[in-house]
């Protein structure tokens, strides 16, 4: 059921966010301890603002209200990825380029499964990353278990 509904809010919210010049980052539909949440996050070229968030989560809640597809209470949160968010695709290593970042990897470079460094530059399937002692690595997108940045 919960697949179904972040489907639905998925679909509605695709058509919706191009609109207010905004990208759907991630939806999260799960039971937490004080109850159902559903978090949204949202994210835009020039960052997320706080009247961004309230109007798409007006918007939403009022989708939700009419679609009845929740039959059970639940939370709404939206929100933006955050300053240290998630790096996913090579499209995020193109557009944090000269951000910090750090890496967690499936196995070992360097006597070490953990990077922090600039992202240099990405091209040709590879990530550069610069470390602090100030050398370089090059990674691709499969060595990367997690990436996030830093601040």
């Amino acid at each position: 059921m919960s697949q179904f509904i972040i489907d639905k809010v998925q679909s509605f919210l695709q058509t919706l966010l191009p609109t207010m010049g905004l990208l759907l980052f991630e939806i999260q539909f799960r039971r937490e301890g004080h109850g159902w949440v559903m978090r949204v996050f949202i994210d835009a070229e020039t960052g997320v603002s706080l009247d961004h968030c309230s109007k798409v989560s007006r918007e939403l809640g009022n989708f939700l209200d009419i679609e009845d597809c929740i039959d059970h209470a639940y939370h709404l949160e939206v929100s933006s990825p955050g300053l240290e968010r998630p790096l996913r695709t090579m499209g995020d290593f193109v557009r944090f380029q000269g951000k910090r970042a750090r890496v967690k990897l499936h196995h070992e470079i360097e006597e070490s499964k953990v990077l922090e460094g600039v992202i240099e530059a990405v091209g040709e399937g590879l990530i550069h990353l610069k470390l602090a002692d100030g050398g370089s690595v090059q990674l691709s997108l499969e060595m990367i278990n997690k990436a996030r940045l830093t601040v």
